[in-house]
């Protein structure tokens, strides 16, 4: 079994309030979870306005399977117009851990 886990930095871009944010937040989560039946959720920063961080984890029983799909998260991540990627943090645990 592996189990593989992102947590993206974002900042959003002109987001005035805690709704503002929500309604580009929300979106990103609900896609990741729909496209690649990850489990995803807004994990830090939701008393500010302009930031986000989001964490995802996958589990599966083929590392290379895993590995691919964390890829087509963060592209996914990364390419979204409203939001910039400051910084994505990847682990992967295996068998051996």
């Amino acid at each position: 079994m592996y189990v593989g886990t992102l947590s993206f930095d974002l900042l959003l871009g002109d987001v005035r309030s805690l709704k503002e944010k929500r309604s580009v937040v929300r979106p990103i989560v609900a896609e990741l979870q729909r496209k690649y039946a990850v489990s995803a959720a807004e994990v830090d920063h939701q008393d500010l306005h302009r930031r986000a961080t989001i964490g995802l984890a996958l589990v599966s029983g083929d590392a290379e399977h895993l590995t691919g799909v964390l890829d087509r998260c963060e592209r996914l991540v990364a390419g979204r117009p409203e939001v910039e990627l400051l910084s994505v943090r990847r682990r992967f645990h295996g068998e051996d851990d």
